[in-house]
């Protein structure tokens, strides 16, 4: 299986930043990192290994980003309006730079953006927002609240990056129909202490006729053999 080391000074972030690209062909996959995690934990924790065989063949392409969640959401040194900014440019570090990456070296398809625990978090808060970009969203066993990591702040910031604030209000009809078009899957395992959290976010996006999967994994926990599992569904071949 191709596997890629990428590193490069992000303007947006000010630091380098560090990839893997794994695959030679196939549909665009974008995996974000739980909470704090690196840009090697998919690989560590055996969510590439689980789908190797589809990488392998060319059904898809997967990159797997850093995270600055260190320096943002849970930064409680700096002010929350300020861990939501350097959140901000976070996303426009992925959807800037590494998704023109990734869409180069994949063979077309519909883009996922993909995540576990926090990573699904990044997923619905990321990808709600950019509709005409990510095509399909994979949260496994992710939590969409963002109350617990701003100390009670409110800001417009903070509003347009917490999707379970924007969302109730949001009537745009350009940005709902694109939204419509969103394939996305809320999985979660039945004893996650995630589950509310997942079956919130499935009511919500139903509020506004927005279709999803709410996919509860019977006897499941937060943890990765149960991700494992969910990847290798979610990914077909």
């Amino acid at each position: 299986m191709n596997r890629e080391y990428h590193r490069w000074y992000s303007e947006r972030l000010g630091r380098d930043m560090e990839l893997l690209l794994f695959g030679h062909s196939g549909e665009p996959v974008l995996l974000l990192p739980t909470s704090k995690g690196r840009f090697f934990q998919a690989e560590d924790f055996g969510l590439i290994g689980a789908i190797a065989d589809r990488i392998q063949s060319g059904r898809y392409v997967v990159v797997c980003a850093d995270s600055v969640d260190e320096e943002s959401w849970f930064n409680k040194s700096i002010h929350p309006h300020d861990r939501v900014a350097r959140h901000a440019a976070y996303e426009s570090y992925l959807l800037n730079e590494v998704v023109p990456l990734l869409m180069s070296r994949s063979t077309g398809g519909r883009l996922t953006l993909g995540g576990c625990s926090f990573g699904g978090f990044h997923t619905y808060n990321i990808g709600l927002r950019n509709p005409h970009v990510f095509r399909r969203l994979l949260s496994m066993g992710g939590k969409f609240e963002t109350d617990d990591f701003l100390d009670g702040h409110q800001d417009e910031s903070v509003y347009y990056h917490s999707s379970m604030q924007w969302l109730p209000g949001m009537n745009d009809p350009a940005q709902l129909a694109a939204l419509r078009k969103v394939e996305m899957v809320l999985a979660v395992g039945e004893h996650d202490f995630c589950r509310p959290s997942n079956e919130h976010m499935s009511k919500l996006l139903w509020s506004k006729d927005i279709g999803n999967h709410l996919a509860i994994w019977w006897g499941g926990t937060h943890d990765w053999p149960v991700w494992r599992e969910m990847i290798q569904h979610y990914l077909p071949w």
